[in-house]
Order: C-alpha cells, then sequence, then structure tokens
C-alpha cells in the first residue's frame, strides 16, 4: 500500500507540474540590468512582501587554496560579518540586527557566494553593511582565532567519522593532487598556518568586477538596483588575481576501501559525466534521471529498495564542476548484503548502458524534468536568485526558463540510449565504507560473471545538472 500510493502522488504530480510550471514562469520576468559603472545584474521584481534578496557570486573558491593553506576559502567566508569598514565584530553584528538584514558568505569549490536578505524599508543601511562586508572586511585577530578554533574544533570531531576519513581519501583516488582532491576544511596544520595577511590578499584576489555575478529579486526597481550596484561593487578591482586550475577527470577503474566496523556499508560509485555546455547534456540529464534521479520513479530506487528491500535509498546524480564533470551513484545497505547490492546496481548499469530506457520512460522523465522545475527552483525568492546566478555563471542565456522545455522535448530515444552507453560503458570508481566481510580488508565481491547480476566488462553531476 505505501508502494502504491507513492505511484499514485507521483503521477498526479507528473499531471499536475506543467500547470504549476506555467503559473511559475508567468511570474518571473528577468530584467537585464547595468549601472552607471558597468555592473551588471539580473532583476526579478515582486512586491508581494516587502524583501528584498541580493545574491552574488565571484569565480575562484577553494580551488585557490594555495597548497598548505587549505581552508583559506573557508575561513575568510565565516569572516565578513565579523567586522568591517569602521566596526569592529560586536559592532557589526549589532548594526545588522537592528537592520533586519540577514546576510551570509560562502565559499564553494568554484565559487565565493554571498548573500543579503532585507526589508525592502530599511535598505539603506542593509545595503550599507553589505557593502562594507564586500569592500573592507577587517580580519582583526579575535574573530580570526575563534573562526579558526571553531573549525578546528569540527576537524577534530570529524576524525572520529569513517565517512569523513572515506571522503578524504575518495577525493585523493580521484583527483590526485589537483585542487578537487584536496580538503576544502582544511587540516589542523593548514589551518595553523592561514594568517590574516593570507585573508587580506585572497579577498583582493578573488573579489573583482570582471567575475562577479549578481541576481536580485524582491521589491526593489532597476533604477533603484543601478545605484546599490555601484555602492556595493564599483570600488572593487576590476580584475581578479586567479591561479590558473588544469581541467580533469575523475580516475576511475579503481576501488577505495574504508574498514570500519559499522552495521552499514556505503556504497558509491563514479562514472563519467557531461558538461553543461556538452550537445548531449538534456540527453544525460533525462537519462540520469530514469537510472537513479528520479527517486522514487527510478530504475535503481525499483530494483534496489522496491524488489530487494536491500537499502532505504539509492540514487544516481550529474555532477557538473567547472574543471570536472561526473555521473554518482550512492546507496548504504546492511553489510552483510552489501556484494548482493552492488551487483545489483552494476546489473542495472549494465541494462542501461545496452538497452537504453523505453520510450513510456523517456516521456514520463520529459514531463517530471520539465514540470520539477519550477518547484525546485522557483519556489522562494532565495531560489529565484540562486537559479539566476546559476544560470549566468553557466552562460545558459537569459531566456533559458522559456527554452529549456522545447530543449527536454526535442531529446530523442536514440540520443538518451547514444549517452547511456557513452557514460555507463565506462569501469567506475568504487567506494566501499564498511566492515571486511571476510576481516582481509576487501571490498565485497561481485557476483560471478555467470550470474544474472553480474557487473559489466571494462569499457570505454543543481539550474539542471545542479539543482
Amino acid at each position: 500500500m505505501e508502494t502504491l500510493g507513492r505511484i499514485r502522488l507521483f503521477a498526479l504530480a507528473v499531471l499536475l507540474l506543467p500547470l504549476l510550471l506555467g503559473q511559475a514562469l508567468a511570474g518571473v520576468k528577468i530584467q537585464d540590468v547595468r549601472s552607471p559603472a558597468g555592473i551588471t545584474a539580473w532583476l526579478v521584481e515582486d512586491y508581494t512582501v516587502p524583501i528584498v534578496t541580493v545574491r552574488f557570486a565571484f569565480r575562484g573558491g577553494s580551488t585557490q587554496d594555495p597548497a598548505g593553506k587549505e581552508g583559506l576559502a573557508e575561513l575568510m567566508s565565516a569572516l565578513f560579518d565579523e567586522g568591517a569598514g569602521d566596526l569592529d565584530s560586536d559592532a557589526f553584528q549589532t548594526d545588522l540586527d537592528n537592520a533586519g538584514a540577514e546576510m551570509r558568505f560562502s565559499a564553494g569549490g568554484d565559487m565565493m557566494s554571498g548573500s543579503m536578505r532585507m526589508l525592502a524599508d530599511n535598505q539603506d543601511k542593509a545595503f550599507s553593511l553589505l557593502a562594507l562586508a564586500i569592500n573592507s572586511p577587517r580580519f582583526d585577530a579575535a574573530p580570526v582565532e575563534r573562526i579558526r578554533a571553531q573549525m578546528l574544533s569540527g576537524l577534530i570531531a570529524a576524525e572520529r567519522d569513517p565517512n569523513t576519513e572515506a571522503g578524504l581519501k575518495w577525493a585523493k583516488a580521484l583527483y590526485g593532487d589537483h585542487p578537487y582532491g584536496r580538503p576544502s576544511d582544511g587540516t589542523k596544520e593548514t589551518l595553523a598556518a592561514i594568517t590574516a595577511d593570507d585573508l587580506r590578499a585572497r579577498h583582493k584576489a578573488l573579489f573583482a568586477r570582471k567575475n562577479l555575478t549578481v541576481a536580485v529579486v524582491g521589491a526593489i526597481d532597476a533604477e533603484t538596483l543601478k545605484r546599490r550596484l555601484d555602492q556595493l561593487f564599483a570600488d572593487l578591482p576590476a580584475e581578479p588575481s586567479l591561479t590558473p586550475v588544469a581541467a580533469t577527470a575523475p580516475k576511475l577503474g579503481q576501488e577505495v576501501r574504508v574498514v570500519y566496523d559499522l552495521p552499514q556499508t556505503t556504497l558509491r560509485l563514479t562514472y563519467p559525466g557531461v558538461a553543461r555546455k556538452d550537445p548531449q547534456f538534456f540527453a544525460a540529464y533525462l537519462m540520469n534521471h530514469i537510472l537513479g534521479g528520479g527517486t522514487f520513479s527510478s530504475r535503481l530506487f525499483e530494483e534496489v529498495r522496491e524488489r530487494r528491500g536491500l537499502a532505504y535509498g539509492v540514487s544516481s546524480s550529474l555532477v557538473d564542476r567547472d574543471y570536472a564533470n561526473w555521473l554518482s551513484i550512492g546507496t548504504a545497505t546492511r553489510s552483510d548484503r552489501a556484494a548482493e547490492t552492488l551487483g545489483v546496481i552494476r546489473d542495472v548499469v549494465r541494462r542501461m548502458a545496452g538497452e537504453g530506457p523505453t520510450d513510456a520512460e523517456l516521456a514520463d522523465a520529459k514531463r517530471f524534468v520539465t514540470g520539477s522545475y519550477a518547484l525546485n527552483n522557483l519556489d522562494s525568492s532565495s531560489a529565484i536568485a540562486s537559479t539566476l546566478i546559476a544560470l549566468q555563471t553557466d552562460d545558459l542565456g537569459i531566456d533559458y526558463m522559456d527554452r529549456r522545455a522545447g530543449l527536454i522535448e526535442a531529446v530523442t530515444l536514440d540520443q538518451v540510449k547514444a549517452v547511456a552507453k557513452r557514460l555507463l560503458s565506462a569501469d567506475p570508481a568504487l567506494l566501499v565504507v564498511g566492515p571486511a566481510a571476510d576481516g582481509s580488508g576487501r571490498a565485497p565481491a561481485a557476483p560471478a560473471a555467470s550470474d544474472p547480476a553480474a557487473p559489466p566488462a571494462p569499457g570505454e553531476t543543481a539550474p539542471d545538472g545542479k539543482e
């Protein structure tokens, strides 16, 4: 009955989502705003509530951390509201509270992002504080040491987490000495090596107009926004000073085993991916939805969870980063059934690579990924702002939302079959975290080749792809 209920809800969602998408898109009118100083932003005016949401991103995140000072971007991102301009940490926090504004900064692998949500009536004070944080962060000794201590405490606590150790080993195995293979949170040694001068230098290098993307949603008009854009960003350097980062690809065909006495075994498989600008991107996106991205409707969920009860959940995802892309499959299962689960996953992948999806599966996937876009990307001002940033950084065009459904509908079954063969015929990288089944420390053995669930022979990853 539980499964039947989910299927009925899914079927209803498939029918309703196109209607919801049309209503949501009708309310999203994107304006391309350019300030007198040449700062550009995408704006969606919305006076439903008197709130303004600003989101911005500078290309260059933890991949810019120098070797030996990993964690620099993460540490810096936590310090922008800890004093700026002539305001120390306490004064800045007090003024931020009095302005009724929420300000956040975060460091991703490829981007340094910031955002603020403010009451429209308090925007003068809120924008002034945000301008100070962007242009004149203080990096005073006391806040630096306090945030550093918090990060170190987190690292020490994480040492007892097997998934943390596994993640570090996995990244190193896949990417070696590439920045993607290094810990973005740093280590005890690298965090200790970071100085206030390092923070100031990294801020100056990253925060520049040329690598800036801005999105604004809410109760503000274009003319007002032009003035605000110059207030926030016009005084930044024109050009960033970024360290070149080479394109890379995950090293496949290897197995990484992290032995821990756990009741469950975690499995992760990594296959080749597809770049956002690749002509086969939407074919890959639809294929991934059918394989494991569609949760209750996916093949992996049906075979691993519904038919065999091997795991509570299993999924696949396409990941697209600035310097690499991949397709990932992950699940956790009872340790005594890890080998069986791995065999089932490999069999599902082998069949998708060899046969592709059916006409019905592709039609259902098209309806769902078309309709669900609004629910995933347009359900709040913050979500809209994040989506606008992603559309700009991926260079998809201001009319992308209008074109997206047509791009998806144009994908043919043969194209999906071709990209399934292209991506899933490879021998994946495999991560296994859990107890050694036989005391040897080896990963669970895959089924023999005569078994119907045998893995494939070695052969040749939110907007879309980042949702």
